[in-house]
């Protein structure tokens, strides 16, 4: 016997995303997963005394947004934490806000926070901006993250509570950039950042609150502009104890899929590779997926870490390592990775940011499907650089492109990669629609908070489209690569849930998936596509119960 609707939402303009195209007007929740979609009228008669009906006055509803690559912990302790830098604040701007910062705060106190802009950081590597922030700091150690997430300018205090001088050597897989003199000036790539974060680490002192404050907040900015699914790019387990904790205690308001990491982090300490897999296996349920592990690759193009096929520019970046970049592995090491992750059944995703690196994961990714076939899940994030010949692989090999961040438009990293990269390199960038046509599975992130300092989903869904800054531009990244407003909501909803192994479950509004959906200030369809980027969620619900309101 069929049950009367806990829930019937009628008069919507439904955007259901499912694979036929179905457009509706009204759908039915029972124990929170549709059971029925079609017009009002037909859904209206399926309701009873009971059940609670939302009339949504004619606007879009939509499926809630799949975000395949964010990270929450560093997210949540963005809003909730850090002090804010504004990614286009130069050195004078900077300073200013730390000397006031510091003024409010006791002696001992962290300065800790972001974000500095890639073209900023260029501009710091010398002896004289230490010293400058050092005055400002007036004695207090100082983190600041780059837009990347991947590098951090610190002051002396810093280094101090770091313990690194001058002939400390470079940690393996980062730098403590010197200048001429061999003196240090506060810069930190890739993994020397790892060595500030665990000195601020050791500095709080009740990290358990810390992180449920961190990741209460981080679920409460997904909510309110419309994401009620993530794939959680680089899961510690600090974060799976504390997600695990939110939902038992029902206090979890976003689905996540997590990320084990399979060697140390640049940004948390904690245990990581075997050891992590091994206690991630006490953890899984309805709102708490252990998925995936990460895998390093290589770095970022900004500080010449990404691995590439042709070599950076040679002046307009900051001067660090190989002409080419390098991966961390060779291919023999990443195979004995991939394998690794594979027989404890869990999918990959690897950050893979060169054309080099993409090649070298790809490669990897083929001796896998010889051995294993086309079970295992294997993404490869940010797909900035792809060389011409294995765009077609990605489709070949069903591999998902996880396109991560909302890079495919004017912004502050696209000026710090047009100073590092060739513009051979820029014109073929983010290849979305030729890797669409690949048949490969083109899924959108976040990155959340590298690249932006919000989720911002809207954003990355117009400009996807347009390939210019929101609100439209004269200049376009890569403007033969624009999707049409279908295939960038698809990117956003069902493609990232069936990246994440969440297709049966979550993605589109069908019946029995989780009613995971959306109610939109305007309809995407009827508006100025440049204007998408305005759109505001009224309402989020997360398996048929609202969690967030913007009228409350």
């Amino acid at each position: 016997m069929r049950k009367t609707p806990d829930l019937i939402v009628v008069n919507a303009a439904v955007f259901t995303a499912d694979p036929t195209g179905t457009t509706a007007e009204a759908f039915a929740v029972v124990d929170g997963e549709f059971t029925a979609v079609g017009s009002s009228e037909e859904v209206t008669r399926l309701a009873g005394p009971e059940t609670t009906v939302v009339d949504a006055d004619g606007r879009m509803v939509m499926p809630g947004i799949c975000d395949v690559h964010t990270h929450l912990s560093l997210g949540g302790a963005s809003v909730a934490w850090d002090f804010q830098i504004a990614p286009h604040y130069g050195l004078d701007e900077i300073c200013g806000a730390i000397e006031a910062r510091a003024q409010e705060l006791g002696p001992d106190a962290w300065i800790a926070g972001g974000v500095i802009g890639s073209t900023t950081m260029e501009k710091l590597s010398n002896v004289d901006a230490l010293a400058r922030l050092d005055r400002v700091s007036a004695g207090r150690p100082v983190v600041l993250k780059d837009d990347t997430q991947h590098n951090r300018w610190v002051n002396s205090a810093a280094l101090k509570a770091m313990g690194v001088m001058d002939d400390s050597p470079d940690p393996e897989g980062g730098t403590y950039v010197r200048d001429e003199a061999g003196r240090l000036t506060g810069i930190l790539w890739e993994q020397a950042s790892r060595v500030a974060e665990e000195a601020f680490a050791a500095s709080i002192e009740n990290p358990e609150a810390r992180n449920r404050v961190t990741f209460t907040t981080a679920a409460k900015v997904c909510n309110e502009v419309g994401i009620t699914t993530v794939c959680d790019a680089a899961t510690m387990e600090s974060a799976l104890r504390t997600l695990s904790t939110l939902e038992a205690e029902g206090e979890l308001t976003l689905r996540v899929v997590t990320s084990t990491v399979a060697r140390p982090l640049l940004a948390e300490p904690g245990i990581t590779g075997k050891e992590l897999l091994a206690v991630s296996e006490r953890f899984g349920s309805e709102l708490l997926r252990v998925g995936f592990v990460k895998v390093f690759l290589d770095g970022v193009p900004m500080t010449r870490t990404a691995a590439m096929l042709d070599p950076y520019l040679s002046d307009g970046c900051s001067s660090h390592g190989p002409s080419c970049g390098e991966c961390l592995y060779d291919l023999g090491g990443l195979v004995d990775e991939l394998e690794e992750a594979v027989s404890a059944g869990r999918g990959v995703k690897i950050h893979a940011a060169g054309d080099a690196s993409t090649k070298m994961a790809l490669d990897a990714i083929a001796v896998m499907r010889q051995r294993h076939g086309s079970v295992p899940v294997f993404h490869i994030a940010h797909p900035l650089f792809i060389d011409a010949s294995d765009v077609r692989r990605f489709g070949e090999l069903g591999v998902v492109a996880d396109a991560s961040p909302y890079l495919w438009y004017p912004s502050i990293i696209q000026d710090s990669l047009a100073a590092c990269v060739s513009a051979k390199a820029l014109d073929r960038s983010l290849p979305l629609a030729d890797l669409l046509g690949s048949g490969a599975n083109v899924s959108a992130g976040s990155d959340w908070p590298a690249g932006a300092p919000m989720p911002h989903p809207w954003t990355g869904i117009e400009t996807m489209v347009t390939r210019e800054a929101p609100g439209g531009s004269e200049e376009a990244i890569n403007p033969a690569q624009r999707l049409t407003l279908q295939e960038a909501l698809i990117s956003f909803t069902r493609r990232p849930a069936e990246a994440m192994g969440l297709g049966e479950r979550v993605g589109s509004i069908e019946a029995g998936k989780s009613a995971d959906f959306l109610v939109l200030s305007q309809n995407l369809f009827d508006v100025d596509v440049r204007r998408i980027h305005e759109t505001n969620v009224v309402v989020t619900y997360l398996r048929g119960s609202r969690v967030y309101d913007a009228n409350s």
